[in-house]
Parts: C-alpha cells; sequence; structure tokens
C-alpha cells in the first residue's frame, strides 16, 4: 500500500490487512473508513509525543498497537490518571465513553496503532498529517 490509497473508504464495505496499512501510514490521524456507527483511524505517533489528552463523552474506543512501545494512562478524570500501562505491538486498549485517557510514545520509532471509533469521532475523510493539524482542526 502507498499513501495514495490511504482516504477514507465508508460506507463501502472493504478488506484490508490491518497490520499493513497500519505500519506504512506515516500521518498523526487518517480515517480509513467512516460508516454510521463506527469509524477506522489509522494513526502514527512521533517519538516522544502522544495522542493528547482526551475524553469522548458519548463515544467508545478500541486502540490496537502494531508497531512501538507506549504508555497508556486512563482515568475518571483530566487530574486523575490513574491506570497506567506500557503497551506494544497486538496490545489492545478498550476505553469506555466518558473516559480521559491519553497514548505517549515512549518508544524508539514511531508507535503506529489503530483506532476504533463507535460511532464515529472524527468528520469523513479526516487526514492529518501532524498533531498539530489535529489540534487546530479541532478548534
Amino acid at each position: 500500500m502507498s499513501d495514495e490509497v490511504f482516504r477514507d473508504y465508508g460506507p463501502i464495505p472493504i478488506v484490508v490487512n490491518i497490520e499493513q496499512a497500519t505500519t506504512e501510514n506515516n500521518t498523526f490521524r487518517t480515517a480509513l473508513w467512516t460508516g454510521k456507527h463506527l469509524q477506522l483511524t489509522l494513526m502514527s505517533i512521533n517519538v516522544k509525543e502522544d495522542i493528547g489528552l482526551e475524553m469522548h463523552p458519548n463515544v467508545d474506543q478500541f486502540i490496537r498497537i502494531e508497531q512501538g512501545e507506549g504508555l497508556v494512562k486512563i482515568g475518571d478524570r483530566q487530574d486523575n490518571l490513574g491506570f497506567q500501562k506500557k503497551v506494544g505491538p497486538s496490545d489492545a486498549i478498550v476505553i469506555p465513553a466518558g473516559t480521559w485517557h491519553n497514548v505517549i510514545n515512549i518508544g524508539s520509532v514511531p508507535l503506529k496503532l489503530y483506532s476504533i471509533y463507535a460511532p464515529p469521532q472524527h468528520p469523513w475523510g479526516t487526514i492529518e498529517k501532524t498533531k498539530e493539524d489535529a489540534m487546530a482542526a479541532e478548534e
């Protein structure tokens, strides 16, 4: 796969080698599939960067790590991220709606992951090359 095929295919059905797509993605966030009830995004987090502390009030989230090492922090309040765990390839993180969370790249290579949101969290067709692009889009 090349970067040209990383676009939002939703809501048509697709079959994708998710490990390959995830490891080949070099954008901070690209929506690969957005439907009415679910969204699949690919993410590449640079060394010493993070997803950013966030909370989705009405969205459950599933994250799977394909490459790199991270530290996940989860809690019931922005200032109380009591659950912390190191994560790596093949680890899955499940985040209930209304829960504060962040994933930090603590490794020496980009942290490659995919995230499933239910319902969708980002607009159809989202492609954010950098974290700065993502932050600007949220403002």
